[in-house]
């Protein structure tokens, strides 16, 4: 396994082999029959050469135009058989490939699916983009067109040479050794091919990453002038994929001049040497036009074979980059027994019961935090040996200066990170360690980043919770302030939104989303500056509405504006990497404290005791 930094893995060829051995497996009924038609395609396809090569003795030994007469139709239904049956081979091959193809895609699918969030932070949504897009787009033309064709040519080209051997052992020899020049070339290709493909496939996804960066980013660009730094990013990732573009350009271009030249060395080579053993009286003419015509014939499926072979390569990297994604860290997404209960109507397993299977289960839903230290890579320790307690039931909201540590302490108590040392435990279980769906459903994290999916309203509210009725749905819609506004669409739940459909706004697209986890019904809820798109006084409404569907759950609000730091039941104040305080919002107001000072900021520079 290989990777750039930052990148997602990338299979080695071992890998790739069993990969490519599981796909042939799971469809091998189609793939034996191709091969068995190819078979018959390329014996069809021998007959016609040693008919002339026949037809070609019998005249010279005096039977005259009866022996073109009786044999000739013969040449014709061979060409016949060969048509229908390489037109078979290809149907069953192109049908083993779309199934084929189809499996990479849902595998790819699974894949990306179940990758912790971390893994695709780090690795970027260029990484991934390119590989779900032209990797995956080059398999499929590999297994829709060149594998059929590769197959069916391969099987033409070894019944060809035993063709030869049959003749005469000699003769095929020498056209084998007439091919070494060949070898050495396809030898030469093999060795810098892959790594050169390979290349190119992370060029192209670094080029990918940086125009859907720029592109996010676009505001922020223009706000901070950095669009000169940009465009130099774009103009290195560019030339980057240039040159690796034409260093498989410079393979090609000495390649298949070198092959297309050594075409002619085995036909030549076999006329010559056939010519003189006739001499001698070793064979017969017959025999040196049948393998002269045999090696000819050679000549078409070798070329096709070599033209495949260099396809083959960049589909090779392409395939080795999206079952890389199999080596990547992966997440198991089966639903947790209460979310199966519902499906299924099957009892769900106490807690007890899923131990006993082996399962972390938490024993209770109290939050620890305890010495965690956090540190990213390439950057300085972000938390700094933190203690924290949150009791359930609790609203806890940190509050704190940017880049005090709040957005990455939220990111371990949901789970997305791992603490470089100390714990943190949810009823006792590390979270990290808990099984990722049931983490979900226990601890959900909502940040500013949201998305409207294609679909409708409901199709949008229910990838929450698949079994919600419409009743449910109107619920989580009305408890985040959101019905009014879907009430008064075309459509209502059924209203197409996103591309196609209806727009919605930031604060809109907010609702959905909070929405969402008002359906999932976690019994804590994480919100790292989650309504910090919405105007204030639609925020504080959100907010409130959340805490009465949420009451008994709880809270840990990463808070902006102050006022949701004012309705917690404690406040947690984060500096430098460190919880520098804890307390009700009166009391660390009455310190007179960092949070004193931030409360007094908010309100104007009033005195913050007498606008508590």
């Amino acid at each position: 396994m290989t990777a750039g930094e930052g990148l997602l893995p990338v299979a080695d060829r071992a890998r790739v082999r069993l990969a490519v051995l599981r796909l042939v497996r799971a469809d091998g009924r189609a793939f034996t029959g191709a091969l068995l038609l190819n078979a018959l395609a390329a014996g069809a396809g021998l007959v016609g050469p040693w008919l002339v090569g026949r037809i070609v003795d019998d005249v010279r030994g005096g039977q005259g135009a009866g022996a073109v007469d009786r044999l000739a139709p013969w040449i014709l239904v061979c060409a016949l058989a060969q048509l229908l049956l390489a037109r078979w081979a290809r149907l069953v091959g192109y049908r083993f490939g779309e199934r084929t193809l189809a499996r990479v895609r849902e595998e790819y699918v699974e894949r990306v699916l179940a990758l912790p969030a971390s893994v695709v932070e780090r690795a970027g949504t260029g990484d991934l983009t390119a590989r779900g897009t032209a990797d995956v787009a080059t398999i499929g033309t590999t297994l829709r067109d060149i594998g059929p064709e590769l197959l069916v040519n391969t099987v033409q080209a070894l019944f060809v040479l035993v063709a030869v051997f049959a003749l005469d052992p000699l003769l095929g020899a020498f056209g084998l050794l007439g091919l070494t020049p060949i070898w050495v070339a396809l030898r030469w290709y093999l060795r810098r091919a892959r790594d050169g493909y390979l290349a190119e496939g992370a060029a192209t996804s670094q080029v990918a990453e940086i125009v859907a960066s720029t592109a996010a980013g676009a505001r922020t660009v223009e706000a901070f002038g950095l669009r000169e730094r940009r465009v130099a990013a774009s103009r290195d990732a560019l030339e980057q994929s240039r040159r690796t573009r034409f260093y498989t350009l410079f393979l090609r271009t000495v390649f298949f001049p070198a092959v297309e030249v050594t075409y002619t060395v085995p036909v030549v080579g076999v006329l010559l040497l056939g010519g003189w053993l006739h001499q001698r009286g070793t064979v017969g003419v017959g025999a040196v036009v049948a393998a002269a015509l045999y090696l000819r014939q050679f000549t078409e499926p070798l070329d096709q074979i070599l033209m495949r072979v260099e396809q083959l390569q960049s589909s090779s990297a392409s395939f080795a980059r999206v079952e890389g994604l199999a080596q990547a860290p992966r997440q198991d997404t089966t639903r947790p027994a209460r979310a199966r209960a519902k499906v299924t109507g099957t009892p769900a397993r106490t807690p007890r019961a899923e131990a006993a299977a082996g399962s972390l289960v938490p024993a209770g839903n109290r939050i620890d935090v305890r010495g965690v230290r956090y540190a990213y890579e390439h950057g300085g320790e972000v938390l700094r040996g933190v203690d924290l307690t949150v009791r359930p039931g609790e609203r806890l909201a940190v509050v704190g200066p940017s880049g005090a540590g709040k957005t990455t302490l939220s990111r371990l108590l949901a789970g997305i990170d791992r603490p470089g040392t100390g714990t943190v435990t949810v009823g006792g279980v590390p979270v990290a360690e808990l099984e990722p769906e049931l983490l979900r459903r226990e601890v959900v994290l909502v940040t500013q980043e949201h998305h409207v999916f294609l679909g409708t309203v409901r199709d949008n509210l229910l990838i929450a919770e698949p079994e919600a009725t419409d009743a449910d749905l109107w619920a989580a819609l009305a408890a985040v302030g959101a019905d009014d506004w879907v009430r008064d669409l075309p459509d209502g739940l059924d209203t197409r939104l996103g591309a196609g459909g209806r727009s919605t706004d930031g604060s809109q697209t907010q609702q959905l989303a909070l929405a969402r986890v008002v359906l999932a019904d976690p019994h804590t809820l994480i919100l790292d500056e989650a309504t910090a798109l919405l105007d204030p006084t639609t925020a504080r409404h959100t907010e409130r509405a959340l805490a009465a569907v949420l009451e008994g759950r709880t809270v840990i609000a990463i808070a902006h504006r102050l006022h949701t730091a004012h309705d917690a039941d404690r406040v947690a104040v984060m500096e430098n990497g460190r919880l520098t305080e804890l307390g009700t919002h009166e009391d660390l107001v009455t310190a007179d404290g960092a949070y004193a000072a931030l409360w007094r900021t908010w309100q104007g520079d009033a005195d913050p005791r007498t606008t508590a």
